[in-house]
């Protein structure tokens, strides 16, 4: 059995992953913030579906930002399920708000949680990852951390991911000599599962549609195929790597 965390995993890019990795051969622990109802319905309802389709799956929920959260979910995993195999970090979020109106605790939070969490995640789990060639870890970046223009800046979260980015690639480094790898994948503009708009008005979400040179938006679930590879036997030599996923969007 295959032991996976995901966190994020409760809509999106995260919940994708999660429906995609799912097999009877699969131990899954989902994460989400859990800060409300509505999401834990979500999560809940993802965890669902991944059961139906043969996973061993559990749920975990606590807030990233804060010290100690992402330490406890590694603690969790193997309390239910024994050591870990794989991870992929995909919580996040995109703060909108320029250069001028980002206050400092919007900064601090958007890096505890995308770049922050990572860290103490990936070092919890280091033992367990470093066990042999089979550790896998993704995490999920933006091409806000690559492409900057005058309406679409996002130096919060954008930020934090390029900090994401490069805590990656030194994990990469420190897993080499176990075989073990990191990646990091890079959506563009990603649908969004239906009531959820992310940092974006629905006109908004319209225009970015067509924003890259393929003329539309990702579905959650190519970003997936993605991660599913990057953590699959045959991305073995593959480590690192910052995949895009963005219909060439970086290219403009």
């Amino acid at each position: 059995m295959r032991v996976s965390i995901i966190t994020g995993g409760g809509s999106g890019i995260g919940a994708a992953i999660a429906r995609r990795l799912a097999g009877r051969d699969q131990c899954l622990m989902l994460h989400g913030q859990g800060a409300d109802a509505a999401g834990l319905e979500r999560l809940n309802a993802v965890a669902a579906d991944c059961r139906h389709a043969g996973a061993n799956v559990a749920c975990h929920t606590g807030d990233l930002a804060n010290a100690g959260t992402a330490a406890e979910l590694v603690g969790a995993t193997r309390d239910a399920f024994g050591s870990v195999d794989a991870i992929v970090h995909a919580a996040g979020f995109a703060d909108r708000r320029g250069f001028a109106q980002l206050p400092r605790a919007g900064l601090e939070r958007s890096f505890a949680v995308m770049a922050t969490a990572f860290h103490e995640l990936a070092a919890a789990a280091l033992p367990d990852l470093t066990r042999g060639s089979q550790g896998r870890v993704v995490a999920v970046s933006s091409f806000a951390a690559h492409r900057f223009t005058p309406e679409a800046t996002y130096p919060g979260s954008a930020a934090a991911k390029a900090a994401l980015e490069v805590l990656v690639r030194c994990l990469a480094i420190e897993l080499a000599s176990s075989g073990a790898t990191a990646n990091v994948v890079m959506p563009g503009y990603t649908r969004k599962d239906a009531g959820l708009l992310g940092a974006l008005d629905p006109q908004t979400w319209q225009l970015v549609a067509k924003a890259n040179p393929l003329g539309r938006l990702a579905e959650p679930d190519q970003v997936a195929a993605v991660v599913a590879f990057l953590l699959s036997p045959e991305a073995g030599h593959v480590t690192g790597a910052l995949l895009p996923v963005d219909g060439g969007l970086t290219l403009m």
